[in-house]
């Protein structure tokens, strides 16, 4: 259960998630230098809108894919908040797949598997462009930054949304569980 993991946060704190029982979670891999990275400002302000009905955002940098997050963890939030204003949680960067991957990814990825990156000319383009990236990968991995998962307040891990999603798809089904 999600409840059983700890993470450490940017600052290295330890972040115990059994302290978000009955809250509505949403996790999700970033990187400051990503053609997504642009998606901080909506899940911001899901945030605002959402955090006292009981949403919670998880961020945690990763920069296993292209590079595209190599700072340290505290210039990474300092780019986050110089940008994109941002007052959600940051975690410490971390691998989200292989040998050294975070073990809340492991469990993550277990309960929502990769289904794709959904239809349409984006989605195309970006499954073509990441051939080469992602031709080593497990089937269940994470395909790219800024993969959201999202957990009901029961601390089920309820969707699995690709970077491609429509952020306001996103929201719109957050929304639905508060």
């Amino acid at each position: 259960m999600i409840y059983d993991y700890k993470i450490a946060a940017g600052n290295g704190e330890t972040v115990d998630l059994a302290d978000y029982k009955g809250k509505v979670i949403m996790v999700v891999n970033t990187a400051t230098g990503c053609g997504f990275t642009p998606q901080y400002e909506p899940i911001e302000q899901m945030y605002r809108d959402y955090h006292e009905q009981g949403l919670e955002i998880l961020d945690i940098p990763c920069n296993q894919f292209g590079n595209q997050a190599p700072g340290t963890d505290d210039e990474i939030h300092e780019f986050c908040t110089l940008h994109y204003n941002t007052t959600f949680p940051q975690m410490k960067k971390a691998d989200v797949n292989g040998e050294n991957e975070l073990p809340l990814y492991t469990y993550l990825k277990s309960e929502k598997g990769f289904k794709g990156f959904g239809k349409g000319l984006k989605a195309k383009a970006l499954e073509k462009a990441l051939k080469p990236f992602t031709k080593n990968l497990k089937k269940d991995d994470i395909h790219w930054n800024f993969t959201k998962f999202v957990i009901d307040r029961e601390g089920n891990v309820v969707k699995r949304f690709e970077p491609t999603a429509d952020m306001a798809d996103v929201e719109a089904f957050i929304r639905s569980l508060l």
